[in-house]
């Protein structure tokens, strides 16, 4: 779907109007995977991140969600994307209500789809982080408004849109820029090759065969590289994967919720990013982690402690984007506080 763009919101930066285009494609959209998204609707998100992180530093208020609720039903714990939404929403004038799996009926055997089609009555979107991502589907058939997928065992589209945002930050542009990924071939994994890919950037990937990333999402990456203009490539190990790379890029070595599989930690410890393989990238390139990291485990300490780390970079940008999306998707024309 091509993003079309219609009315502006504007605001007086420096005494001077500013304005960013509303992408009529996304109002009122549920993001419930990485694929949710065209390339041109990435865009609209990024474009919009870095208004908001700006104006945001600039101290100039940004009400335009007034009178919005954000519902947060999270199964798993969570510092970085609850924090961001519910800070977000704030920020732009709404108000966020955070459920646990302890406090909702669905403990007691309340179906997904009935728990979505009662909080759709109370809020204006859903934020939902649940393990499996049939039941993700399930809750958002329930579901009346727009639901956004928080992370499930296979993807995390949200916080991967935000390393993209991270990574334009931090080059000012994603044109020509390759990627790293080391490790785990989870759901990071598979969100980033798609988010990445899908924002032009050139992806490589090394996992032991074992625990790689899924073939079909590989496939799906595949069709997508061919759709931007980027590349992706697969490789045995690390070494090969982070040669002359701009970014690289890894996650612990076992996963929030995950079944320990023994021999596993002794599989990926190959994978782990040491200086000496930072050395082997680009002089300029940086070190990303979604966070949260074992040093010692995943990544050498003086890695992600050195001066190419920008994994707080990364955590900040999560709150730009998750601002961006709700803006993008709740924005009512309605609203006084429009422009």
């Amino acid at each position: 779907m091509n993003a079309t763009t219609t009315r502006a919101l504007t605001w007086i930066e420096d005494g001077e109007e500013q304005e960013v285009r509303l992408t009529d494609s996304l109002k009122g959209r549920s993001i419930l995977t990485d694929l949710s998204l065209s390339p041109e609707e990435r865009l609209a998100i990024l474009d919009t991140a870095a208004m908001l992180k700006r104006t945001r530093n600039k101290q100039i208020s940004h009400m335009w969600l007034m009178g919005k609720t954000l519902g947060m039903i999270f199964q798993h714990p969570s510092t970085r994307t609850r924090t961001a939404f519910q800070a977000g929403m704030e920020q732009m004038g709404g108000q966020a209500i955070f459920l646990g799996a302890q406090d909702l009926q669905m403990k007691r055997g309340e179906t997904v789809g009935d728990t979505a089609a009662i909080i759709s009555r109370y809020v204006d979107a859903i934020a939902i982080r649940i393990a499996d991502p049939a039941e993700l589907m399930d809750f958002a058939r329930g579901a009346t408004v727009p639901v956004f997928n928080a992370l499930t065992s296979k993807d995390h589209p949200l916080e991967a849109m935000s390393d993209v945002f991270a990574l334009r930050e931090h080059f000012g542009t994603l044109e020509n820029l390759t990627f790293a990924y080391l490790g785990d071939g989870n759901n990071m994994c598979h969100s980033l090759m798609l988010s990445m890919l899908g924002s032009g950037v050139n992806v490589n990937v090394a996992s032991p065969n074992a625990f790689g990333p899924d073939p079909q999402v590989v496939s799906a990456a595949q069709a997508l590289a061919a759709q931007t203009g980027a590349r992706l490539q697969m490789f045995g190990t690390a070494r090969e994967a982070v040669r002359g790379v701009d970014a690289v890029y890894t996650d612990v070595h076992e996963s929030m919720g995950s079944t320990v599989i023994p021999g596993k930690l002794i599989a990926l410890a190959p994978y782990r990013v040491t200086q000496e393989i930072m050395e082997m990238a680009k002089p300029e390139a940086v070190f990303m982690h979604c966070l949260p990291l074992h040093r010692g485990q995943e990544v050498e300490p003086e890695v992600a402690d050195g001066l190419q780390s920008i994994i707080f970079d990364q955590a900040e940008a999560r709150l730009h984007v998750h601002k961006a999306v709700l803006l993008q998707v709740l924005h009512d024309d309605r609203n006084p506080f429009s422009s």
